[in-house]
């Protein structure tokens, strides 16, 4: 498994309001080029299939305060590791759900940080959904 490198840099700022408003406007961005109601992107790795990205907002709102600022700071650069990379994930079974696969990417932004981009897909319908990004250990 390979790291994807990406150009665009994670958002600066320490403050929870300063990211906020910088991820939201991404996010309404790709809203708006969504056809439907519920927001996604095309993958590079899928061939194509659509990554929703609205359940990303739900995963982040269950962590702290700390931890949200923490992984929204990457927020960019998983949508575009989500979009450009063709490089292979680790692919293990959900322990939570059997029906579901969780798929994780390695990437690094142009500042040399390594995060992981987390996206589950539904076995029976096909459904892949970015849940999480965070800093790699």
């Amino acid at each position: 498994m390979g790291k994807y490198k990406t150009k665009t840099k994670q958002y600066s700022g320490t403050s929870y309001s300063e990211i906020i408003s910088k991820a939201r406007r991404e996010y309404h961005a790709i809203q708006a080029k969504t056809p439907r109601r519920i927001p996604y992107i095309r993958s590079g790795y899928f061939t194509k299939d659509k990554i929703f990205i609205n359940n990303f907002w739900d995963h982040l709102n269950s962590k702290s305060s700390r931890d949200r600022v923490r992984r929204l700071k990457l927020y960019s650069c998983s949508i575009e590791l989500i979009r450009k990379s063709n490089e292979t994930p680790d692919t293990v079974q959900n322990p939570n759900n059997k029906e579901e696969l969780l798929h994780r990417f390695q990437g690094a932004t142009v500042d040399g940080m390594d995060f992981v981009v987390q996206i589950k897909e539904n076995k029976k319908t096909g459904r892949k959904d970015f849940i999480s990004s965070f800093p790699a250990k």
